[in-house]
């Protein structure tokens, strides 16, 4: 049980409708912003894109950051706890960096970016990965603030989903097509089925995706204009789903917003339901007479990183990949320990241990074999 004493459920309610009301106009990102750095008493904040293709972090929305600062973590952040941890971490999961001080201590990270800047403690958690791309929210301290209590932790892990859910649908939609005639064939260019249904769960709109998967007809099918899996017990649970979403304005528990809906041969789609008739999106939904959106995935088209693909297939554990994502830049293990704040034995024993768990004795060999996971992308005939 989250313990949020002291924050108001109207506080609440208005911070995740604020939220969603971002899903389709990204320019309410620098309040909403502020809105969750200040209920989290943070000095700074905002979400950062980091394109891991291309080892380039971009800060969007922040506030109360010297330039200088984010130029520093930019050219940084590869060494930073926060990109290990996000790569290993869950979508949503809150990190903090009280939680990591004895990987900080005495690490160059601590030394050449936040001891020069006064920054104490940082929270964050990733909010989106789409291929190459990953997307964090955070909000920090200086050193005249107290470390990151639960209160505050407890919070950004209630907010966690509904910002993820928010970023996931602007970075689907292309939100300026949206608002033009362009709706169509937007919808229609995006890999994910999306569906927008009616109160009462009627499908009012379908994209092509939607009909590709309708088509195949092995894991979801349209019975009198409503979405019907073929398992019984989704069909159920989906209809219940839409019905409760149709009627919350917004939902604090949300697990029951996403759901698995099987096949007949044992893959499927993973639904995610959005409520799309509050604030910003009841003027541009409602010529759909649209009250949900049902987004549908097929898992397989959406393969996760390369790094934390790696790490999990191999059971890597965070130090041997904060190792390993040091050695992708060239560095051998004295550099890394230097980098990472680490003894060099350690860094050679993290090192052996990887050798170990990857089948391979040879750094080159190690990092061929992380080359190679990158998943080979093909556009959707």
């Amino acid at each position: 049980m989250i313990d949020l004493d002291g924050v108001s459920a109207q506080v609440l309610s208005d911070t995740i409708g604020a939220i969603y009301d971002c899903a389709l106009d990204p320019h309410l990102w620098p309040d909403t912003c502020r809105r969750i750095a200040d209920l989290c008493e943070s000095t700074a904040g905002g979400i950062c894109v980091h394109d891991m293709r291309h080892v380039q972090n971009d800060q969007l929305f922040v506030f109360g950051y010297q330039p200088e600062f984010l130029e520093t973590l930019g050219k940084h952040y590869s060494e930073s706890p926060m990109a290990a941890a996000d790569i290993v971490s869950k979508i949503g999961d809150v990190s903090a960096l009280s939680m990591m001080r004895r990987e900080l201590l005495g690490s160059r990270f601590a030394r050449e970016v936040l001891e020069p800047f006064g920054l104490l403690d940082i929270v964050w958690f990733p909010a989106l990965r789409t291929g190459g791309r990953m997307a964090s929210m955070h909000a920090s301290r200086t050193g005249k603030a107290p470390h990151y209590q639960q209160l505050e932790i407890g919070l950004l892990k209630l907010l966690s989903p509904h910002v993820c859910r928010a970023l996931t649908i602007s970075d689907a939609l292309d939100i300026r097509a949206l608002r033009s005639e362009m709706l169509e064939k937007t919808l229609d260019a995006l890999v994910t089925g999306v569906f927008l249904t009616s109160p009462d769960g009627r499908v009012v709109y379908m994209n092509a995706a939607a009909q590709r998967q309708i088509k195949t007809g092995n894991a979801i099918r349209i019975v009198n204009n409503r979405i019907c899996p073929t398992n019984p017990a989704t069909r159920a649970a989906l209809s219940k789903a839409i019905d409760r979403a149709s009627r919350d304005d917004i939902d604090l528990d949300t697990g029951e917003h996403s759901l698995a809906i099987p096949d007949i041969d044992g893959a499927g789609y993973v639904a995610t339901l959005l409520p799309v008739d509050r604030g910003q999106r009841s003027g541009i939904i409602a010529p759909f007479a649209a009250s949900v959106a049902v987004f549908t995935k097929d898992p397989a088209e959406a393969p996760l990183m390369p790094g934390e693909a790696f790490a999990r297939l191999y059971q890597l554990t965070g130090g041997e990949l904060r190792v390993l994502l040091a050695l992708t830049q060239g560095l051998g293990a004295k550099e890394a320990a230097d980098m990472l704040g680490i003894s060099e034995p350690t860094a050679r024993t993290h090192l052996q241990h990887i050798f170990s768990k990857t089948d391979t004795t040879r750094q080159a060999d190690l990092l061929r074999l992380l080359q190679n996971s990158m998943p080979q992308v093909r556009a959707p005939q």
